[in-house]
């Protein structure tokens, strides 16, 4: 079986809440250190899957394909076929939802930036649902996405959330267009790509402006019990989530609180905040879609080649703001906003 890359939940929150020891939470405890086995990063297997074909545009415009199956509660991949393109509806809510989500996420990527499908070559989108018992994760595995229904204690199912959905396929762009490394800043850029083009999709399909988006990602697989709206937020990073059990949102918004660890691939999870807050700083200044403003700048970056493996936050706020002045022209409203957000959370570019 193929081994968890990218997870929507970060290893600090399954850490905490794997040393629970309250009974009325053994469910939740369980899903978790269960979920951590499954976040071995091995890095051998993701190095193999960054080194996919990198393309930068799309020859052909695609064709939408979603395949969707049902693992049924086993931790078997695929599963059963129960939803492939143009089927109704199954009355199946993680079905029909992830089936939704892939929707959206390629729309984003064809309609807006004429990309044919995550990898530019129209691959089909697959996705398995009902993976394991009480399994408290979703992710990219490097060919598909996958779904648990989480352990109904902290975490409900991981298809409620459209920015889950979109998180995790965004990893397949990021593999497919960049080798960025999963490790340190460049892990954070790529958690926060996945955070930026997943908000975009959700944005994107309830119509929204900048300044009208809730930019959280994750809201909806929270249960009731627990104080927080969502697992992160680019909007005010550190205040997604604020509860006795799962503790406090750690992410920083500047490089002033920039965190130092070797936990999560050096803090993949956590840094993230910084170049979130400097994409939604850039896109409320702007006002507006910002899939159409701030969203196409991020876009030209990643595929303008110039992002080495190792790529650090400076390098990767000089591709956008070298994106924005070709785009829209040096010295442009754009441009201008580009380089404010990024001087604003102290990274120099």
């Amino acid at each position: 079986m193929r081994r968890v890359h990218c997870g929507i939940v970060p290893p600090h929150l399954l850490t905490r809440l794997a040393a629970l020891q309250d009974p009325r939470l053994s469910v939740a405890a369980r899903a978790a250190r269960h979920a951590l086995l499954e976040l071995d990063p091995l890095v051998h297997e993701r190095s193999e899957a960054l080194r996919a074909p990198v393309r930068r545009g799309s020859a052909v415009v695609g064709t939408l394909r979603r395949r969707i199956h049902d693992a049924g509660g086993r931790e078997e991949l695929p599963g059963n076929l129960v939803r492939a393109e143009g089927a109704p509806l199954t009355g199946d809510a993680a079905t029909d939802e992830a089936y939704d989500g892939l929707g959206s996420t390629y729309r984003l990527f064809s309609e807006e930036y004429g990309r044919s499908s995550i990898d530019g070559a129209g691959k089909p989108l697959d996705a398995t649902v009902h993976y394991g018992s009480n399994y408290d994760n979703a992710f990219w595995d490097g060919e598909r996405m996958v779904f648990g229904d989480g352990d109904g204690e902290i975490f409900g199912r991981f298809t409620a959330s459209l920015t889950v959905i979109s998180h995790e396929l965004t990893h397949g762009f990021t593999q497919y267009s960049t080798n960025l490394q999963y490790q340190g800043q460049s892990g954070a850029l790529n958690e926060s790509l996945s955070d930026v083009f997943g908000v975009l999709v959700e944005q994107r399909e309830l119509g929204q402006d900048a300044g009208a988006a809730s930019w959280l990602v994750g809201a909806g697989i929270f249960t009731p019990a627990v104080e927080g709206q969502a697992l992160r937020s680019l909007k005010s990073p550190g205040t997604a989530y604020d509860d006795d059990v799962l503790g406090k949102d750690p992410q920083p918004a500047t490089m002033a609180d920039f965190v130092d660890t070797t936990s999560d691939n050096g803090g993949v999870h956590i840094n993230s905040g910084i170049p979130n807050q400097a994409f939604y700083l850039a896109a409320v200044a702007l006002g507006g879609k910002a899939w159409k403003g701030v969203g196409r700048i991020w876009y030209d970056a990643v595929l303008s080649g110039s992002l080495p493996a190792d790529c650090d936050f400076p390098t990767f706020a000089r591709a956008t703001n070298d994106a924005a002045g070709e785009r829209y022209g040096a010295g442009s409203r754009e441009a201008e906003a580009v380089a404010e957000a990024w001087s604003k959370v102290g990274v120099p570019a």
